[in-house]
């Protein structure tokens, strides 16, 4: 009885360090794909500070068990990055950091639609 109860925990810790795994990565590459000047217009420190600590947060939440510190700080700073510095970079930067412009035309410049000179 006891060993199937271990059984059970371990498996259950076993996909939550995925889940949050999975998170780490979604920041980390959120994070990637968002302008550098984005960063600075929402006053979130920079790119490459946020890169940093969330692919540390990913390598540690892999290499570590769920029950140590190191995940569980790695697990605050993407959630940090996800609740704080994506919404505020989304609001500087109108829309999606993934290639797609919100609404707008391709030939849209950065004060507007362009017109060839016309």
């Amino acid at each position: 009885m006891g060993g199937m109860l271990m059984l059970g925990f371990a498996g259950f810790l076993g996909l939550l360090k995925i889940v949050l795994m999975a998170l780490s990565a979604f920041g980390l590459f959120d994070a990637a794909f968002r302008r550098e000047d984005a960063f600075r217009a929402a006053d979130k420190q920079n790119k490459v500070f946020w890169l940093i600590i969330l692919a540390l947060a990913l390598v540690v939440s892999y290499l570590f068990s769920i029950l140590s510190i190191l995940p569980i700080i790695g697990v605050v700073a993407s959630i940090v990055y996800i609740v704080d510095v994506r919404p505020a970079l989304k609001q500087v930067s109108g829309g999606s950091g993934w290639g797609r412009r919100g609404g707008g035309s391709s030939s849209d410049g950065p004060y507007g639609p362009y017109n060839g000179g016309r």
